[in-house]
């Protein structure tokens, strides 16, 4: 049998069985590709709008990214993907598994085994996930109007509710890194209304046990006042919320410090709080990238993105890698272990990359790479200074 037709026959089984409502899923493997962090495919079929498609998960090492696609266009991804990159897919429907599979001297091999599973097909959009956060006799998610007073997530609450439980997956097992797996002191600078605040607060004592003060920062009186009431109705004596700037709030015990969405060097400002008061965890998700970008407009220096950057929007996206680059070379500077992924799809609230720093040690020597680094990156982007260099600029 040539490859073709194996591979024609397998396509053929696959129609087949979303014809006739058996297919349950495809998984395509041992991938081949110039993707490095591609790790596998996997394809599913949802009904979105009351139309059938196929969707698409690609996971990465350390991010999933979703295409959904019609059934015939997601076929013949599928025949594109087992033809070039993928050595093998597995096709699995509610009483067999088709393997369609390359061999080691080029030959495409396919074949049948009884699948003996008895799921039934889902058209389930968005799978069914066991939340940390339950939704149930939670007063904060009441007043916030997350849910009603049965503990129901309203239908426009519903991106916000997975927003706050994917967050608290998120911190659970950065907490988990840290010595011991506890904090005690947390300070959320930039709470706003206090949605995640209160999420965590709720999920280091209640689910975790933790004995944790907590400090809401923000510098809108009356989002100060609603959280506080908010947190007095739900029993939440050890969490206070506090006026104030990121830049004027000042604590020399803080062991988790969290900054979300702070605009601009109002970010830089809450590393540099965390970084001086020692914590063991620092989390932002960065905002308005303007400093740097401002930086790179006035240095006019011609590199080999030149033909980029001459773009407005390239320039933005650029300006953005760079602050924030820049940030995770200085926290690893001071001793921070540090990582950088997406914190939600774009679907539900844009620009969401994550900064972490997990505070370990650093030799002298790597120190002194780390600042020759941060200097050439800014002469090779006509950058004059980073805002949170300059806050630490007497202690590097």
């Amino acid at each position: 049998m040539s490859n073709q037709l194996s591979i024609q026959l397998f396509l053929d089984q696959l129609s087949e069985s979303i014809s006739l409502n058996v297919f349950l899923k495809a998984s395509l493997g041992n991938y081949h590709g110039n993707e490095k962090e591609l790790k596998n495919i996997y394809v599913r079929r949802v009904k979105i709008k009351r139309v059938d498609m196929l969707s698409f998960n690609y996971r990465y090492k350390t991010r999933d990214i979703f295409k959904n696609l019609s059934t015939v266009e997601g076929a013949e991804l599928i025949k594109n993907l087992i033809s070039n990159d993928f050595r093998i897919c597995t096709l699995f429907t509610t009483d067999k598994e088709v393997i369609v599979e390359h061999g080691k001297k080029g030959a495409i091999s396919l074949r049948e085994r009884e699948n003996v599973s008895n799921t039934k097909p889902s058209m389930a959009h968005d799978k069914e996930k066991k939340r940390i956060i339950k939704p149930a006799g939670k007063t904060y998610l009441q007043e916030l109007r997350v849910t009603d007073q049965e503990g129901k997530v309203f239908k426009n609450s519903q991106d916000k509710y997975k927003q706050i439980n994917q967050y608290i997956e998120i911190l659970s097992s950065l907490i988990k890194e840290l010595p011991n797996a506890k904090v005690r002191n947390v300070v959320d600078m930039g709470s706003g209304k206090g949605y995640l605040t209160f999420a965590l607060y709720d999920y280091l004592h209640n689910v975790l046990k933790q004995n944790v003060n907590m400090v809401g920062v923000e510098f809108r009186e009356d989002m100060v006042q609603l959280c506080n009431g908010i947190a007095k109705k739900s029993d939440f004596n050890q969490l206070q919320f506090v006026e104030g700037s990121i830049d004027s709030y000042n604590s020399d015990s803080i062991d988790l410090l969290i900054a979300l969405h702070a605009c601009d060097t109002a970010t830089d400002d809450a590393i540099y709080k965390g970084i001086k008061a020692g914590a063991q965890l620092i989390v932002v998700a960065p905002c308005c990238h303007k400093q740097i970008r401002r930086e790179m407009e006035k240095g006019k220096t011609k590199n080999d993105v030149s033909f980029l950057t001459k773009y407005g929007i390239f320039l933005e996206r650029q300006a953005e890698m760079i602050t924030d680059g820049i940030r995770a070379l200085i926290l690893e500077y001071f001793g921070y272990k540090t990582k950088v992924f997406e914190f939600i799809s774009d679907v539900h609230t844009p620009k969401n990359v994550l900064v972490v720093g997990i505070k370990g040690d650093i030799s002298r020597g790597k120190k002194a790479e780390i600042l020759a680094q941060i200097q050439d990156i800014k002469s090779y982007f006509g950058i004059g200074y980073h805002h949170l260099e300059m806050l630490l600029k007497d202690e590097m």
